[in-house]
């Protein structure tokens, strides 16, 4: 027996607003809110779905998990992004096949170089 991945869980000081900065950013919608957790999916009937919960502190260190984000043009997503709120953070990366951002609480993600570049 196996388990389906039915969601990815992330800390939030404000969890309706994040939810809607990430989909926006990823063209998902808002599926469920309620005060304190807010899901969002790509639709209402497809997993897995990202479910923002309440948390009183703010974010402490680098991620242990974070989103990898492939769009067709990287340098066009990057620009898009940070517009949206997102920023530019040095984790220590070395590569130059992704560039990684953080979004409006600190949440790192990359955005990776399109296939076969």
């Amino acid at each position: 027996m196996t388990s389906v991945w039915a969601s990815l869980t992330v800390d939030a000081r404000d969890p309706a607003r994040l939810a809607r900065w990430w989909a926006e950013a990823l063209g998902y919608q808002v599926v469920s809110e309620q005060p304190d957790e807010v899901e969002i999916r790509q639709s209402a009937d497809r997993l897995p779905g990202i479910v923002f919960v309440s948390v009183r502190g703010a974010k402490e260190g680098k991620n242990r998990l974070h989103l990898d984000l492939r769009p067709a043009d990287r340098e066009a997503e990057v620009e898009r992004l940070v517009d949206m709120g997102a920023r530019h953070v040095d984790v220590g990366q070395d590569g130059t096949d992704w560039t990684v951002l953080a979004d409006p609480e600190g949440n790192e993600f990359c955005v990776l170089r399109p296939r076969g570049d």
